[in-house]
């Protein structure tokens, strides 16, 4: 795919670095998910020097400990001048306080995902970053995604003529077990995961006009998890239409990303592993007419964000995406979960 080829490869060759050169990153907190494979994808990236990782779970700690991983205490990582990038992958309570922490000392970010659980305490992130010059990069696991970034960029660059829906499904399948630490929060599974295709709609589209959630609860639990979900987004030329429930067995396999325009549309689908299709109804930019199926390069998540926070680092440059993207992100995600 030579034409629209991911800016993640060229990113990665950027952050091939001598050892001497190597960013010195540590994991504060590491209960996340997404904890096991960023530190993989960390330890596997020669730009990188994993220092270790502060986690108060003894039984977590244990496991890391036995993989070789450094643990450390949070002054130790914080007290380290050495450490120059903090990868916060605690639990989603936490990720506010303790961005705080290692932004305050001077460290940049890497924050999963969501950020915070109020728009005040993001925005305050966002400054302190700002004031002290330092990169702050959000956990949204696609945005490195060469089907998503493609249909993007089709979009963008009017190949899809006039964009009058975006349309994502986000489903999964959960345990009992999960779904008490997922109804922390009044958004549920829409706040949670749904949060991944907002994402990249918001920066398409820009700010909605008007946002109207339905988060339900229709399993068969005895709990208020919000488990399906559905917000309809109103743009002023368009709607969005992001689902995400946690009903659906192999969700992976059904997970979505369309845009449609007056000119024909892109869909991701399924999203992992990657595959897009194009139909048009007249030829654009690199695209025939009719359906058609693009070749894709390979995608494994997190490999493209490290590498360009890795080379961002070293040439003291900004991130390709924003903070003010950032923020209109959070923004849309909390309304979306009727927690702004």
């Amino acid at each position: 795919m030579n034409r629209r080829e991911f800016v993640a490869g060229a990113l990665v060759a950027q952050a091939v670095l001598p050892a001497a050169a190597r960013v010195r990153i540590a994991f504060l907190g590491a209960s996340h998910s997404h904890a096991p494979a960023k530190m993989k994808v960390v330890q596997e990236n020669p730009a990188y020097e994993l220092v270790g990782i502060c986690e108060p779970d003894p039984k977590l700690r244990a496991k890391y400990e036995q993989a070789g991983v450094p643990i450390l205490t949070q002054e130790q990582l914080l007290g380290d001048t050495s450490v120059e990038v903090v990868a916060v992958e605690s639990g989603v309570k936490e990720h506010a306080a303790q961005a705080r922490l290692a932004l305050e000392v001077g460290k940049h970010l890497h924050l999963e995902k969501p950020p915070a659980d109020n728009f005040k305490d993001f925005q305050a992130l966002v400054g302190l970053a700002r004031r002290k010059g330092l990169l702050m990069q959000m956990g949204y696991m696609w945005r490195y995604h060469p089907g998503i970034n493609a249909a993007l960029e089709a979009a963008r660059k009017g190949w899809l003529g006039e964009v009058y829906m975006v349309r994502g499904t986000m489903n999964t399948l959960i345990g009992r077990d999960a779904r008490w630490e997922w109804a922390l929060f009044h958004g549920g599974q829409m706040f949670e995961q749904g949060c991944h295709l907002i994402d990249p709609m918001v920066r398409l589209l820009g700010r909605p006009a008007k946002v109207t959630p339905f988060l339900r609860t229709h399993g068969a639990f005895n709990d208020k998890l919000a488990d399906n979900t559905v917000a309809v987004f109103e743009f002023p030329r368009a709607l969005g239409l992001i689902m995400s429930s946690v009903l659906q067995p192999d969700g992976g396999q059904h997970r979505a990303f369309e845009v449609f325009g007056s000119n024909g549309n892109a869909v991701v689908r399924p999203i992992e592993p990657p595959l897009l299709q194009i139909d048009l109804a007249k030829p654009a930019g690199p695209y025939r007419a009719k359906t058609q199926t693009i070749e894709l390069p390979p995608f494994r998540r997190y490999v493209g964000d490290f590498a360009e926070l890795a080379a961002a680092v070293r040439v003291k440059r900004p991130l390709a995406i924003t903070p003010e993207e950032d923020l209109l992100v959070q923004e849309t995600l909390l309304r979306a979960s009727e927690m702004l």
